[in-house]
């Protein structure tokens, strides 16, 4: 790819996402690339992903040198512009990041010579009754980090705005969608409905969406299902409801989820990826569903998502099926597959079907 403009997100308080940023600028200098520095955690207060995308010039790539959590705040960014996102790994329990440190320049070089592979993310949109607002005094209760709080998302220009369809919202989640209690005595009551029908009325401590992606993060920790991030669909999970149906509801991905804040409940905050950024009352609501955009991620090559899975939640196997002996591989992978099962994702098998005899 023709590379001229790139943007870098660093977790500074990281000695070896400092170290790493040097290789950055340095390979950058090298091969006249334009590198900005995306400082998420500048003096003053914080900007939308729109103006910290035109302030670091559009890049092409963004970088990210961190965890997770740096690759969201990078994916954010690329987003907004269709830029590329390459996540250098320096997380503990990571998903979402490609290479490690000492990878970094490599890296670089095969997105520069066309050698990597794009990886396609869904994104969750958001529209809403009215427009988001962060109450006084809030900011100081639920300030995040080192610096304050993202600004309320603005109103996207090139949508139409309705009382029935309402807002949208210019701001795209992915991980998760999140609508919360802001009292620890007090729950949130929620009308949850899916593809324009009612599904029931919650009593939680919080309501999610959340991408495939999102799957392994809040969702996972409150019970939702582990999903490929290679599928398509949203993942609706109630986070401690007060009431006998508590399990995940997996939509198709052009079925929105709606929820709609009810009229005894106590306000409620709405956090995208993790962060707060507006709050709403008793009769507000917002609409989830996929947006018409994808996050492009840079691989190198194909990601082994289960053998991650394994890896960073510690899997552990069943004493009784250890006890009956190591399995056999399922499939060979010493040959390609056969013609019926070329179309499946297998990694280590050889690309291509094999004759059929």
């Amino acid at each position: 790819m023709t590379l001229n403009r790139l943007g870098l997100v660093v977790h500074g308080g990281r000695p070896e996402a400092v170290e790493a940023a040097r290789v950055v600028r340095a390979w950058c200098e090298e091969h006249a690339v334009r590198c900005t520095d995306i400082d998420v955690w500048g003096e003053g207060g914080r900007r939308g992903a729109r103006a910290e995308v035109e302030a670091a010039g559009n890049p092409d790539l963004v970088v990210t040198l961190g965890g997770d959590g740096t690759f969201l705040r990078g994916a954010r960014l690329a987003a907004q512009n269709d830029a590329l996102v390459l996540g250098v790994d320096l997380g503990r329990v990571g998903f979402l990041t490609e290479v490690p440190a000492s990878g970094v320049r490599s890296a670089l070089d095969a997105v520069r010579e066309d050698r990597l592979r794009t990886d396609t993310r869904m994104l969750l949109a958001l529209r809403a009754s009215c427009r988001l607002k962060v109450p006084a005094g809030l900011e100081d209760w639920v300030r995040y980090g080192r610096g304050p709080l993202l600004p309320p998302p603005p109103v996207r220009p090139d949508c139409e705005v309705n009382d029935e369809w309402g807002i949208p919202l210019d701001v795209t989640a992915l991980n998760d969608v999140v609508l919360e209690k802001l009292a620890r005595d007090r729950q949130v009551s929620v009308g949850v409905y899916v593809s324009g029908r009612l599904l029931a009325a919650y009593s939680a401590d919080a309501l999610l969406v959340a991408t495939p992606t999102g799957s392994t993060a809040y969702s996972f920790a409150a019970g939702g299902p582990v999903v490929s991030p290679r599928a398509e669909a949203l993942v609706f999970t109630p986070v401690a409801p007060h009431m006998a149906f508590d399990r995940s509801i997996v939509t198709a991905p052009d079925e929105p989820v709606g929820l709609r804040v009810l009229e005894r409940s106590g306000p409620a905050a709405v956090s995208i990826d993790g962060q707060v950024r507006g709050v709403l009352d008793p009769g507000d609501w917002i609409g989830v569903y996929a947006a018409p955009r994808r996050l492009r991620a840079v691989r190198l090559g194909p990601m082994d998502f289960y053998g991650r899975l394994r890896e960073r939640m510690n899997l552990t196997d069943a004493p009784a099926a250890v006890a009956d002996g190591s399995p056999a591989p399922l499939w060979s992978v010493s040959t390609p597959p056969p013609g019926d099962l070329a179309h499946l994702a297998l990694l280590g098998v050889p690309d291509g079907p094999a004759p059929i005899l």
